[in-house]
């Protein structure tokens, strides 16, 4: 974590279907994820905001020096009680394992017949920064339909004809004589929408190709990417002047984010490295993942694969503050995360977050999934922006 914090994860098995209702840690199976409250019994939403505090716990394969997984002291304190509280963050994230993906619409075309017109298309991602300085930039150059014989050259171009000129370009694919030839079809689809003065260019960016060495447990096979573009079209030939401090009266045309790529969350990949990232701060001992798996006894993971999980979040710093005496050191706080099968799978999410409700009080969500949604019809799609950013 960027913040240091101590984090505990845990994840609920896709098996485990309500929380446990008798016994304390000692009597978790594997895998079965319970709150306690501060004498060790189970933890309800009716008795939880009267224990002095809670912790989670959950069930390990190996037990061999080791008791069930455990969190440290959670100090809540619901809405209204008139008590204190060491948390100090706590919300939910809802699972969105497939990513929106950029929309921009280029319309309001202001070209007269015979101009020669730029556009220019900058992607970014991860790999594509790795691959190319400051994006994979590159441009199509089209002239103008011409007006009618003995028309007025000062007419407003053809934009359906403009547009298509622009598309036929822009899918062109690269020389096929060098296998590293990248074409915009490598991250963008295009379409026109409308056949009028009024009709649009409309670029998608595409699905990110999913990289990654999963058999090897010391690579890192997830990694938290998504791909946006800004697009500039301009009057005259491609430059390679800082588009920044480009000339507002060369540009012809608005391009307009109406859609913002965003990062998938919540899907096993995802999880499954959390639990490599956070497994050496509570193994009691083999604290490493070695690249061989044999080495790794004491790793287990409880992700299944293609199950979308729901994760809160509890940030909260140390119970007994009076224990920490004068030293050249900085308090750590402590972060537990638990990673619960979606409702669609499971009811287990909704009954921890039950629990957690009435020791935490409400909790914080405003994750909300995108869905990508285009058109060939003259109809924006549902979400919408019309502020263009940087970094889009």
């Amino acid at each position: 974590m960027a913040d240091f914090s101590l984090t505990t994860l845990f994840v609920v098995p896709v098996g485990q279907t309500a929380l446990p209702s008798s016994g304390s840690t000692q009597d978790l199976t594997a895998g079965q994820v319970g709150i306690f409250r501060s004498d060790y019994t189970l933890a309800t939403a009716a008795n939880i905001a009267a224990s002095p505090y809670f912790y989670v716990a959950q069930g390990r394969v190996n037990t061999y020096l080791l008791g069930s997984k455990r969190s440290d002291k959670i100090k809540g304190c619901p809405s209204g009680a008139g008590c204190s509280s060491n948390v100090t963050e706590w919300y939910k994230v809802n699972g969105c394992p497939t990513a929106a993906n950029q929309i921009t619409d280029v319309a309001n075309f202001n070209v007269q017949c015979g101009d020669v017109v730029t556009l220019t298309l900058r992607a970014h991602s991860s790999y594509i920064d790795t691959l190319y300085f400051n994006g994979f930039t590159r441009s199509v150059t089209v002239q103008a339909p011409c007006c009618d014989c003995g028309g007025d050259p000062c007419t407003t171009v053809d934009v359906p004809a403009l547009i298509d000129q622009f598309i036929i370009k822009l899918r062109q694919q690269a020389p096929g004589n060098n296998p590293d030839n990248i074409s915009f079809n490598t991250f963008y689809t295009f379409e026109r929408v409308g056949d009028d003065a009024n009709a649009i260019l409309r670029i998608t960016g595409k699905p990110l190709t999913v990289y990654g060495q999963p058999c090897d447990v010391a690579a890192f096979p997830y990694e938290y990417d998504r791909m946006y573009f800004r697009t500039f079209i301009f009057n005259g030939p491609a430059t390679t002047a800082d588009f920044i401090v480009a000339d507002n009266c060369d540009i012809v045309a608005d391009a307009v984010i109406v859609q913002r790529s965003s990062y998938p969350y919540g899907g096993s990949a995802e999880i499954a490295q959390l639990e490599k990232n956070y497994y050496s701060y509570q193994a009691g001992y083999l604290k490493h993942l070695y690249r061989m798996a044999g080495y790794n006894e004491n790793f287990e993971s409880w992700v299944s694969q293609g199950v979308t999980y729901d994760t809160y979040y509890i940030k909260f710093n140390e119970y007994n503050k009076s224990a920490y005496q004068w030293g050249d050191y900085i308090m750590e706080d402590s972060m537990v995360i638990i990673a619960a099968p979606n409702s669609d799978v499971s009811g287990i999410g909704a009954a921890i977050e039950a629990v957690l409700v009435a020791g935490l009080g409400a909790v914080a969500s405003d994750s909300t999934c995108i869905t990508t949604t285009t058109t060939t019809s003259t109809e924006a799609p549902s979400t919408t922006t019309t502020t263009s950013t940087l970094i889009p």
